[in-house]
């Protein structure tokens, strides 16, 4: 089987609710796809959704990278040489980690479509369906207390809170969301690098009556030694992800003892080869991961719940970024069922049987 033609093109995508983290607040989003045609009839779908600030990527170098590297690279290829595939282009997408997860999701999306099976299958096939949690941004306390209620009503039982900006208002949110809801839901808490060690330990103590399930990114991504602070004096598991980008990162981290748990997002790590890679490191030094994710369409969240029901080590899920997008291409491609993320039943990602592939 070869590569015969690719296609490649931007989708900018409406937020219906803006949301703000401790770093940026967040109106928009556009996501990059690509489709790989193969001469056995094969069409794999791949996307990128760069985010400068965590993958240093733009729409634009997206597509530049696209037109420069990966349309070029790939032309002519037979996709089941993944392994040197992605080895190869690696090395040329140095920095464009979505670059390259755009163009790696698309190849097994192929190869698990020659299998005539799910690609969650195709990976190990460990589970058939993933919790995920949902996220609240940085909101006023009534405003964060109407959201949780509302996303409870709709089934969901993970919650992440976002803070990091202002150290009290986050223990009061904390508080009084056990208050309301009690012990109803499990209660995550992701400061977006925002907090000191100083302030990561006291809202811990102040919220201790609350039971956070963890605690992610609470310091500085650029000093390791921060979070290896914070992990070393708290009760609550410490999860990295800014922190996270590499293989030899999650080796350096977990040598280190830096962190309890790591998110894995493969719009940051590059891709399914790339995740596997690091999951395998966290498995063999007993950490547990989640897999994240960006403001990604259905088709990348996708790509992120079938790597996540294919490994034992995964404990996590952090799949929502495609809940609030308004006109997404791939919308209703993963199924939600009270806060529970099944993967399509048809080949590869499943773009098979979704309209939006046969355009």
């Amino acid at each position: 089987m070869k590569i015969t033609k690719l296609e490649c093109w931007q989708v900018d995508l409406r937020l219906q609710e803006s949301y703000e983290i401790a770093y940026e607040t967040v109106h928009k989003c556009s996501n990059v796809y690509l489709k790989i045609y193969t001469d056995k009839g094969f069409i794999g779908w791949g996307c990128a959704a760069p985010d400068l600030p965590v993958t240093g990527e733009t729409t634009a170098t997206v597509l530049e990278k696209y037109s420069t590297i990966i349309e070029p690279y790939l032309k002519e290829r037979n996709p089941f040489h993944y392994a040197l595939i992605n080895d190869e282009m690696k090395n040329l997408l140095t920095g464009n980690p979505s670059a390259l997860a755009m163009a790696d999701m698309a190849i097994y999306d192929i190869l698990a479509q020659y299998a005539r099976m799910p690609l969650y299958q195709f990976l190990g096939g460990y589970r058939d369906s993933f919790p995920t949690s949902i996220t609240i941004g940085i909101l006023p306390l009534q405003e964060t207390l109407d959201k949780a209620e509302k996303f409870i009503k709709q089934g969901f039982n993970i919650l992440k809170l976002k803070g990091g900006n202002d150290l009290e208002s986050d223990i009061e949110k904390v508080l009084k969301f056990r208050e309301k809801f009690g012990n109803v839901v499990e209660l995550r808490f992701d400061a977006n690098q925002g907090y000191s060690v100083e302030d990561s330990m006291q809202f811990i103590q102040s919220t201790k009556s609350a039971d956070i399930e963890l605690l992610e990114q609470p310091t500085n991504s650029k000093n390791e030694e921060l979070l290896k602070k914070v992990t070393t004096n708290i009760h609550v598991q410490v999860m990295a992800d800014e922190s996270l980008m590499t293989l030899d990162d999650v080796f350096r981290l977990t040598s280190n003892e830096c962190m309890d748990l790591i998110n894995i997002k493969l719009m940051k790590v590059g891709g399914i080869t790339e995740a596997v890679h690091i999951n395998s490191v966290a498995k063999a030094a007993g950490i547990e991961a989640m897999v994240g994710c960006m403001d990604e369409s259905a088709l990348g969240i996708c790509a992120g719940l079938h790597f996540a029901l294919s490994r034992p080590n995964i404990f996590y899920a952090d799949l929502d970024g495609h809940f609030d997008l308004a006109d997404d291409p791939f919308q209703g491609l993963v199924k939600v069922k009270k806060g529970v993320l099944f993967p399509p039943d048809s080949y590869g990602l499943g773009t098979v049987d979704h309209p939006f592939s046969r355009k």
